[in-house]
């Protein structure tokens, strides 16, 4: 399917998005969202995709969201006719907490929308240009898509409230020390590092990946560790009658790498 504001392609077994409005820095919009959810979606799909990577063309990863869109919705709240106050969460958060593992290679500014967008994300690597903010109180704004949660799930309460009260930007070193990005790289290496993150999850057996990443979205916030241990074993028992845990036995008794996802 042909997108306007994002470029796709596959590499082995990974699905690359790339962010496409280098000439606004990548500034989110409506349409940007739904193209990557949809794209996530069909590779979600997709039995030959196993991570999906997410990067950006230009010196800014997502700048935040298009300010015409805010002019445009200022104008409408003052004439009356804005948008009704809603309740629910919002779709793409879920999508992507939902999805096979998620890798985001931030090569410049990752602001507002920029951030709160791969916050649900598995692994953040950042070139060391990058620059992270979630600067919404500078707009007079609440942070988004579920991040006053799971921010402070990555940095901590301390840090993430100075992040959410100052809006003030976070350095690719600084971002590595919080816990927000796994690993910083030379701009010239981001990419390929990205997608060697990706390709290596990619490569392992997806159906266990995907019961993984489930128990990562329940268990931590579960005070119950009686609930945590019950997932994990009955998810342990359907892993144990999986055609990869088969594979993998068999590999290590004929002494050689297995093959995954067959």
């Amino acid at each position: 399917m042909a997108y306007e504001q994002v470029l796709t392609t596959t590499r082995g077994r990974v699905g690359i998005i790339t962010l496409n409005r280098p000439e606004k820095l990548n500034a989110w919009t409506g349409q940007m969202g739904a193209e990557i959810q949809d794209q996530v979606s069909r590779w979600n799909a997709d039995p030959a995709i196993g991570a999906i990577l997410v990067t950006a063309e230009g010196r800014a990863f997502c700048a935040g969201a298009d300010m015409g869109g805010f002019a445009n919705r200022v104008r409408e709240n003052a004439e009356g006719s804005g948008q009704q106050l809603q309740r629910g969460g919002v779709s793409f958060t879920h999508v992507i907490r939902e999805s096979k593992p998620t890798v985001a290679a931030i090569n410049g500014y990752a602001v507002g929308v920029g951030l709160t967008m791969i916050l649900p994300f598995d692994v953040r690597i950042a070139s060391t240009r990058a620059q992270m903010s979630i600067r919404f109180i500078k707009m007079g704004l609440m942070p988004e898509l579920g991040s006053t949660r799971l921010l402070a799930q990555l940095v901590g309460l301390g840090n993430a409230t100075d992040m959410c009260l100052t809006g003030r930007m976070v350095g690719a070193e600084e971002a590595l020390r919080m816990g927000l990005v796994t690993q910083v790289t030379e701009p010239e290496e981001l990419f390929d590092t990205a997608l060697t993150k990706a390709t290596e999850i990619a490569d392992n057996p997806t159906g266990a990946v995907m019961m993984i990443k489930e128990l990562l979205r329940k268990n931590p916030l579960d005070p119950d560790l009686e609930a945590v241990m019950e997932r994990e074993n009955l998810r342990d028992q359907i892993a144990r009658r999986l055609p990869d845990h088969s594979e993998a036995v068999a590999a290590f008794m004929e002494k050689r790498p297995p093959t995954f996802n067959r």
